[in-house]
């Protein structure tokens, strides 16, 4: 499951507030989807942070984000204790550094964890995804590891930023939007999409409940009849 955090900006200006006061109230719900995604059982959730094109962003909002970023790895931390993975999806270089290694040291305490898999996409765009495959694939074949008749569907999505996690069964875009704009493109290919007119922080446990029901209603055919 993906979710496409919307809305945070539109949520602080109904409300008279600065950009940053959204971002602050849409990372203070993540920590309750997280939880609520957990309790129905959800295996594999993926959050989408903060895009490669988002730091053409104001520096003022960027550099908030980052403090936002940075603070709430404590929160991320809490699920490693009930044994839940983390990654994060996208190159890490661009992050200050401290930001940097604690998401590092955030993935290496957790890889051995399988109660739950919670991606944050950071940094991250589907075609930068699908490029950082296509590189690693051509460095292997470069390498002598692999033949390019070696490569299928299985092994590029491998190469992925997401490795083994599975495709996303189901996108949620809060704010009514209805595109995917550079989200999973390799992963979101049969995925079912979900859009809502409800603000990112103001998705709560009942929206989610709506967006599983809308879900389980739906057949999927996967191009069959």
């Amino acid at each position: 499951m993906g979710f496409i955090m919307d809305g945070n900006g539109r949520w602080a200006a109904k409300r008279g507030l600065p950009r940053p006061a959204g971002h602050k109230a849409g990372v203070d719900n993540l920590r309750k989807i997280m939880d609520a995604c957990r309790n129905r059982g959800i295996k594999y959730a993926t959050f989408f942070a903060f895009s490669t094109e988002n730091w053409k962003r104001p520096k003022e909002e960027v550099d908030a984000l980052m403090r936002l970023f940075y603070d709430y790895l404590d929160e991320a931390d809490r699920f490693t204790g009930k044994k839940a993975r983390i990654m994060f999806l996208g190159s890490k270089e661009p992050f200050p550094e401290k930001l940097r290694e604690r998401m590092i040291k955030l993935e290496q305490n957790s890889v051995g964890y399988d109660s739950m898999t919670i991606m944050f996409a950071m940094n991250y765009g589907g075609r930068d995804d699908i490029v950082y495959a296509a590189r690693r694939l051509a460095e292997a074949a470069a390498d002598g590891d692999i033949k390019p008749s070696d490569i299928d569907e299985k092994l590029f999505s491998g190469m992925l930023y997401t490795g083994s996690a599975p495709d996303a069964d189901l996108i949620i875009r809060t704010s009514g939007e209805l595109r995917l704009s550079n989200f999973l493109l390799w992963q979101a290919a049969y995925a079912e999409l979900y859009s809502t007119d409800v603000l990112w922080p103001d998705f709560n446990e009942k929206e989610l409940d709506k967006a599983l029901e809308a879900y389980a209603s739906r057949s999927r055919r996967f191009g069959g009849v």
